[in-house]
């Protein structure tokens, strides 16, 4: 059932009474232009990006709420749109920076203040950063990914200037500090809510943001709406346009798709590709695509145990898959085909396409080979969050690989509850998706691919010839060389086939056409600092 036809934005802006004396007019044409209005499914769980279990809308909240460092600057893609550029780091809360070969120290705005009105001090930074390499989990991760590993490495000169020493020379530790995990906290504030069984206020932090951001958090009624208001007081870069941001959790794609068209949504980008599709036809929206940097959706499989450790049967599934119909009738052609390439990568970028195709003979020798001639059982898991796409994908794959033996049944994961699977590392096969934030190949590989088994590398899969590789990529500072180890880190994640590409995503974004500012970023979340609102 669809929305009633009234506007949800005018139902925000109105006055009680409905009557609105002449002089108000003006005023409220105004605030109209100054408010957004967001509908998406997903609402974030969380504030605080340290958070155990804060998931990706959690990564919007955060990127508008706090400031980092540095972050990256713009540029226009291939497509003629405003994206990041990760070649272009521009200060945020640091005013400047002096890079040397085994450390970089950091000028901090003496204007900048919290929320609150306290002013942002290298203390905070130190807090912050030491929280992130402390707690664990992903921002842990995360940080170690650009070789931020101990809190020894930062270090407080003065109130306005700090300093990060490097362990080792890392391609990634400038980049890695742009990214949404390191994050400035208001330490005194957190503090204050710190206890000691919780001495990094991750209670207190995950609904409560103690952050310097052009955006304060105005309410929050969790699993409906979150609201923002502009923090007119933000140093780290120029006034945004927008006075409010209303992001509104509206879980039906049909009642999203029906308040953009008639007006009173104005952005949404997790319509299903059908509808992108339909919309991008129809012309009455302005339809923004971007095919997200590194990265890859793909059927995975468990490298560890049953059938699946056997990188014959994995190889006989990536020939069993029938891609062609799931970018048709799953994705509707939003998406860039990953399967089809040369029996070698043709270069060291990445994503490229894997040299599978759908090939049933090939998939059935190589089953037979592995003493699997008459299939086995097995499950085929995916997201029901995302349902939209992944049944018909999944659909799909199970009635191929029924054509080789394979008797896959089809478990439906709540979205809830997916990350709580994926970290079991159990499913014997299931579909999902990765996009790496720094857009190098080794990134990709060093969390995907690596053994030391972090939670994306969700088939469990080890093979020291892969480290090695992935790392004497990621310090490798001799070009050929490292093309060179690039190529053989992706021919190995063939040969071995602990996941089957199936295609590089698309960022689909709807708006109304007096959206403008909409800027791609690698997080895939909306940075509201760059929208405006024409009349």
């Amino acid at each position: 059932m669809l929305l009633p036809r009234r506007s949800a934005l005018t139902l925000a802006l109105a006055t009680p009474g409905g009557l609105v004396a002449p002089g108000i007019r003006t005023a409220a044409a105004q605030g109209r232009r100054e408010t957004l209005l967001i509908v998406s499914e997903n609402p974030p769980n969380s504030t605080d990006i340290h958070g155990v279990g804060a998931n990706r809308p959690a990564y919007e909240a955060s990127w508008n709420l706090y400031d980092r460092l540095m972050t990256f600057g713009s540029k226009t893609d291939a497509q003629g749109n405003e994206s990041y550029d990760y070649d272009a780091l521009r200060p945020e809360l640091a005013e400047d920076w002096d890079l040397r070969p085994m450390s970089v120290t950091f000028r901090l705005r003496r204007d900048a203040r919290f929320h609150d009105g306290s002013p942002v001090t290298a203390h905070d930074v130190k807090w912050s950063f030491d929280r992130a390499v402390t707690v664990g989990g992903f921002p842990t991760f995360q940080m170690n990914a650009g070789s931020l590993e101990r809190r020894e490495q930062f270090v407080v000169v003065d109130d306005h200037t700090f300093r990060v020493d490097f362990l080792r020379r890392d391609k990634l530790t400038m980049p890695d500090l742009a990214v949404p995990v390191p994050v400035i906290i208001n330490s005194g504030l957190a503090r204050r809510h710190a206890t000691e069984a919780d001495p990094w206020a991750m209670a207190w932090l995950r609904s409560n943001p103690a952050g310097s951001g052009a955006f304060r958090l105005e309410r929050w009624v969790p699993g409906q709406e979150m609201v923002f208001a502009r923090n007119d007081a933000w140093a780290a870069g120029p006034r945004p346009a927008l006075a409010r941001v209303i992001w509104r959790i509206v879980p039906q794609a049909g009642n999203r798709r029906a308040l953009l068209e008639r007006g009173d949504a104005d952005l949404s980008f997790d319509l299903p590709p059908k509808d992108f599709m339909e919309l991008r036809e129809s012309r009455r929206l302005k339809i923004v695509s971007t095919p997200v940097e590194n990265a890859l959706s793909y059927l995975g499989m468990n490298a560890v145990r049953g059938p699946f450790a056997d990188a014959r049967v994995r190889r006989a599934v990536a020939f069993a898959i029938p891609y062609e119909r799931i970018m048709e009738q799953a994705m509707h052609g939003q998406g860039t085909p990953m399967f089809g390439g040369p029996a070698q990568p043709a270069s060291a970028e990445w994503p490229q396409p894997s040299p599978f195709r759908t090939d049933l003979e090939r998939a059935r020798a190589l089953l037979a080979e592995a003493g699997h001639a008459n299939g086995f059982d097995t499950t085929l898991s995916f997201d029901l969050g995302g349902a939209t796409v992944n049944e018909p994908a999944a659909l799909a794959i199970a009635e191929n690989l029924a054509r080789i033996g394979i008797r896959a049944g089809i478990n439906k994961v709540p979205g809830a509850n997916w990350r709580a699977e994926l970290l079991k590392k159990e499913m014997p096969l299931f579909l999902n998706g990765f996009g790496g934030w720094l857009n190098v190949p080794d990134y990709f590989f060093f969390w995907a691919y690596h053994g030391q088994n972090a939670v994306f590398n969700t088939s469990g899969y080890r093979s020291p010839a892969m480290d090695a590789l992935i790392e004497r990529a990621r310090f490798e500072e001799d070009r050929a060389a490292y093309e060179e180890a690039v190529r053989g880190f992706v021919g190995l994640a063939w040969q071995d086939a602990p996941r089957a590409p199936l295609f590089q995503p698309w960022q689909n974004v709807a708006m109304q056409n007096s959206i403008s500012g909409y800027r791609y970023w690698f997080h895939r979340q909306l940075d509201y600092r760059t929208l405006s609102k024409g009349a």
